[in-house]
């Protein structure tokens, strides 16, 4: 027997702290979700990537990782002057990186979480968005690798008391990625420099095949790269950056979406129909597919396939997000940030447009991980006021809704999609169950006009006869001259008697004017 889902849950923090609450479907006229986890202080909060562990930081103070299934305290570490924490994918480790005054104090630590132990320290001098995590794990923890000066250096992360085990040269390196699903293969990327043309290359993570490049690719314009691996570590999706468009055609840089292949079959520019910027790029749940939003406003947005070959138009509109729900069926195309909050709900696998909505402001927003459900949130610090949480169904129908004074961050806690039932299942349940209402409703209806029929039986006298058309305006005014004016009004039907005695009448005063004109009496009636 199948086991049942796991539950949905939400963290949510504010500025007293976060706090975990049950995720939807909630009752109708729910403001309050169920929490799990009473609102504990904090200054960061995240999961680990398999939701089995919750990290939350105090600045400059501790760690404190939970379990995710109890919500009980798995370990807290003090660490004084703490800049930044981050947990390995299964929540196994933890690194931590901490102020330091000089070099000989190591200020860079991975720790076993279970047991608290220091497992491999360093010295960095500082920490960026680009660079942190220092240590980037495979999804498996089976792969570890880090970037340093002019090289990439590797990890068995079941034994990090060996210390770095081989090494990738590449002079000049400033950004990599580790393809995680499965940890098979690094990207690492070169800026331009001196007339030298930017290059990002792909490598093995085998320790006998890192001397040779898998795949390559050049391009002049470029200062900053986002590396997108897909599931199966086939394809790498690379957004070069370059602070400056000459062409003057954007104020905000240039941009250029790569696409290269582990088995070098493309090695090229992704063919996008519109110029202009490229606003976001994901992969589909299977790594098969991805899609594009991209060129000046109103953007345009498209899925290719593997090959590089367009597979579906998404259309035209106020567009700089897209998001591709876990189950690969259902997309949303939606204008953030600086834009009006449109949503575009489209089902993919029937190639149509589901629905259209808005959630104007929203800074974050993410499918659940069924698949089912689309949150936004509007948040600071970007957002100062209107701070809330929305929840949409995968329809486009709003489900939820909550207003906060203040809220920093609202995240799903992460789940393997393979462990919920596919969304045609609930399709499938939800429209047999409207089908048995339906039924019922008629049957009923049918039995209530039978009854209806058998107490009064159709008759001539009571089947309704065809009538001239009356205007709208006309409606009833008939009956209403007829209380007016004692029945003068015509009606277009019988006389009522009134009107038929009123007729006699003037019959009668006819005939006897008549009479007294030929000068013979009228017979008495």
């Amino acid at each position: 027997m199948a086991s049942p889902p796991p539950a949905l849950e939400i963290l949510v923090r504010e500025p007293d702290g976060f706090s975990v609450w049950s995720g939807p479907p909630y009752p109708p006229g729910t403001t309050s979700p169920p929490q799990r986890l009473p609102k504990t202080a904090c200054s960061a909060t995240s999961f680990s990537a398999d939701g089995a562990r919750l990290l939350a930081t105090v600045a400059s103070a501790s760690a404190t990782v939970y379990d995710c299934r109890t919500l009980a305290v798995v370990k807290c570490f003090e660490l004084p002057g703490l800049l930044a924490a981050a947990l390995s994918p299964t929540g196994a480790y933890l690194q931590t990186f901490q102020k330091s005054s000089s070099p000989q104090e190591k200020n860079v630590t991975v720790w076993q979480v279970d047991t608290a132990v220091a497992l491999y320290q360093h010295y960095q001098k500082s920490m960026s968005k680009a660079t942190w995590p220092m240590i980037q794990f495979s999804a498996d923890e089976s792969v570890g690798c880090r970037m340093m000066p002019n090289e990439i250096q590797f990890f068995d992360p079941k034994d990090f008391i060996k210390g770095v085990l081989s090494r990738i040269r590449m002079p000049g390196i400033a950004a990599m990625q580790l393809a995680t699903a499965p940890g098979s293969h690094v990207a690492g990327f070169v800026p331009e420099a001196k007339g030298i043309p930017a290059s990002v290359q792909i490598f093995s993570c085998n320790k006998d095949a890192q001397n040779q490049v898998v795949a390559r690719r050049s391009f002049f314009r470029c200062s900053t790269v986002q590396l997108h691996w897909n599931k199966g570590s086939t394809g790498l999706l690379v957004l070069a950056q370059a602070d400056v468009d000459k062409t003057n055609q954007s104020y905000y840089g240039e941009t250029k979406l790569n696409y290269l292949t582990t088995d070098r079959a493309f090695e090229g520019i992704v063919p996008l129909k519109k110029d202009g910027p490229v606003h976001d790029v994901q992969w589909s749940s299977l790594g098969s597919e991805f899609a594009v939003v991209y060129g000046f406003m109103p953007a345009k947005a498209t899925i290719f396939n593997k090959k590089c070959n367009p597979l579906l138009e998404l259309g035209e509109g106020p567009y700089n997000t897209i998001r591709w729900n876990p189950k690969g069926r259902f997309v949303v195309l939606a204008g953030f940030g600086n834009l009006p909050g449109d949503m575009a709900f489209w089902d993919y696998s029937e190639k149509k447009l589901v629905a259209k909505t808005k959630a104007e402001w929203s800074v974050t927003s993410e499918w659940s991980p069924d698949g089912r459900h689309f949150m936004t949130a509007t948040t600071a610090p970007r957002l100062q006021i209107d701070n809330c949480i929305k929840i949409f169904d995968h329809n486009g129908s709003l489900q939820f809704k909550k207003m906060f004074e203040k809220l920093y961050q609202a995240d799903w806690k992460p789940e393997t999609p393979e462990r919920f039932g596919d969304i045609t299942d609930l399709a499938t349940s939800l429209s047999s169950l409207k089908i048995e209402e339906t039924k019922k409703q008629v049957s009923a209806q049918g039995s209530k006009s039978a009854q209806t029929s058998s107490k009064a039986p159709l008759t001539a006298s009571t089947a309704s006869k065809p009538t001239a058309y009356r205007p709208p305006h006309a409606k009833g005014s008939a009956e209403v001259q007829d209380k007016l004016f004692g029945g003068l009004a015509p009606t277009g039907g019988e006389m009522s008697k009134n009107a038929l005695r009123n007729k006699k009448r003037r019959e009668k005063q006819k005939e006897k004017k008549a009479a007294e004109a030929s000068g013979s009496p009228a017979d008495e009636s």
